[in-house]
């Protein structure tokens, strides 16, 4: 008779990494990749007070040091101010140098919420200065077969509208909104270049495997020390790490 052996039942345990161990793992690879790969001296790493540049900050201070690590601040006029404020809470607990670079100039020298308000109003000529707007997709519960992209518009006065955008519309909004990824690495390979640094970046495994970042903004870096990693290892990593909360 032949007895078929089980696999234990799937738990968060499974979820589980030696945070001490993976912590020391990456920090060895981040000293290899910078010394012996790459050859620069020190790390720029931007910081939008979320947990995962956070943690990828902290991982470079274990591997080089605070005094070789450059954190950047990259707000816009549309940022939200907690990040600003989480960013610095960050770097001043890292103990690492950080500049503020506010993008708003290259952003509307570029043309960016000019491009993206014109696709809007292509779908909803309504929507003015002080509106607020956002890009939102079917519940899945609503057991639709065809999930289709909509904006939603919101006047100062509250009056919600929303219309399904078509794919002329919906390609030119992220074409502009992309803009603001884009703008950022820039910014990164500036101080990285005048510092002879590398730049790091911050993406965890499930946006690589999804594709959920922007080509030449956000997925671009020199290192990627969490690209291996699920968001719940980088929370493990954010306790160990003593990672301020964000």
């Amino acid at each position: 008779m032949t007895h078929l052996k089980c696999s234990p039942p799937l738990s968060l345990d499974a979820l589980r990494i030696d945070a001490a161990r993976e912590t020391e793992r990456i920090r060895a690879a981040i000293r290899h990749q910078l010394r012996g790969q790459l050859r620069r001296k020190g790390l720029v790493v931007g910081l939008s007070g979320g947990v995962d540049s956070s943690v990828a900050a902290a991982l470079c201070v274990r591997a080089v040091g605070a005094q070789r690590v450059l954190g950047l601040l990259m707000p816009e006029r549309e940022s939200s101010p907690d990040s600003l404020q989480l960013g610095r809470l960050v770097a001043e607990r890292l103990g690492i140098r950080y500049v503020v670079e506010d993008i708003t100039g290259v952003l509307e020298a570029a043309g960016c919420y000019q491009r993206r308000d014109e696709a809007i109003r292509s779908v909803l000529p309504e929507y003015r200065s002080g509106y607020r707007c956002k890009i939102v997709l079917p519940s899945l519960l609503d057991g639709r077969r065809w999930r289709l992209f909509s904006v939603v518009i919101q006047s100062p006065e509250g009056a919600v509208q929303r219309a399904r955008l078509p794919l002329e519309a919906y390609q030119a909004l992220v074409a502009a909104t992309n803009f603001k990824q884009r703008a950022r690495k820039m910014m990164e390979y500036y101080h990285a270049d005048r510092l002879h640094y590398a730049v790091v970046g911050t993406p965890n495994r499930l946006e690589y495997d999804q594709g959920f970042f922007v080509k030449n903004g956000d997925g671009a870096a020199d290192l990627k020390p969490i690209a291996h990693l699920y968001k719940t290892h980088v929370y493990q990593l954010a306790a160990f790490l003593g990672v301020p909360a964000t």
